[in-house]
């Protein structure tokens, strides 16, 4: 099982940025591990929500032929808690790409208020230096994540 921490995208600018949506309710189980007197999203999540953004939108300006992963968190400040009720908003702008690697400057929103910024560095794990070869199916760009592009894909959203 893979856990998806956004939504649906709600912009989406090949190779330029794209804005996810995450609806924050009780009903997710990480909410009651975390602290049960009074509930609030896990920071770590947050950030998996911002790389799952970015990493969507990285995949998608090489046309989601590579396996594009996490390499290293740039940046991560969160200045708020986020609870059951709000609504988190992931933008991400593409800033840098190239054969190995591509970078994002993200920033995390709470019901459209700025409450973070999450810089990240992916890497294109085919691309990789050591030689080291992966599974030809891409299990990262898995038809899961790719059914939230599918508005953008199509054309039908704007």
């Amino acid at each position: 099982m893979r856990w998806i921490w956004i939504d649906r995208f709600t912009d989406f600018q090949p190779g330029k940025s794209a804005t996810a949506v995450k609806n924050v309710t009780l009903a997710e189980e990480h909410l009651h591990d975390h602290w049960a007197a009074y509930p609030v999203m896990p920071f770590a999540l947050m950030i998996e929500g911002m790389a799952q953004t970015g990493g969507i939108l990285v995949g998608q300006a090489r046309n989601f032929q590579e396996k594009v992963i996490l390499a290293k968190i740039t940046r991560a400040e969160i200045d708020d808690l986020v609870v059951p009720g709000d609504q988190l908003q992931y933008h991400a702008e593409l800033t840098n790409i190239a054969e190995g690697a591509a970078s994002i400057a993200g920033v995390i929103s709470r019901n459209g208020k700025p409450i973070g910024r999450v810089d990240l560095m992916f890497s294109h794990i085919d691309q990789n230096l050591s030689g080291k070869q992966f599974p030809k199916e891409n299990f990262v760009f898995t038809e899961q994540f790719m059914r939230l592009l599918t508005p953008f894909m199509q054309g039908s959203a704007t």
